[in-house]
This record gives C-alpha cells, structure tokens and sequence, in this order.
C-alpha cells in the first residue's frame, strides 16, 4: 500500500514535518529530511496496526 506524504521545511526551527493526508491526524517530523521520512513511515505502519489485527 503507498500513501502520499507532505514534508516541508520550518526555516525557524530548523526541522522538517511529514504529514500524510489521506490518514488524518498521522504526522510526524525530524531534524532532516531523511528522518521526518523515516519517522512518517513508521507513523503510518503504527496508524494502519489495529485496522491489521482486526482484519
């Protein structure tokens, strides 16, 4: 399953924030691109958990 997800950049903190739009409230962020990337990832799999044990 692929979802789409937003990162943008904060220039005053300094950070990135991921955000996936079609799970609402998923969202994560990260000092780097590559870590909001990775922590949104994990978000998601933590999100879609209980709809997979109840499957």
């Amino acid at each position: 399953m692929k979802f789409r997800i937003v990162l943008a950049f904060d220039r005053e903190s300094g950070s990135y924030s991921a955000v996936c739009p079609e799970l609402p409230g998923c969202a994560s962020a990260g000092d780097t691109e590559e870590e909001a990337r990775a922590n949104i990832e994990e978000a998601i799999r933590l999100y879609l958990e209980p709809i997979v044990m109840i499957g």
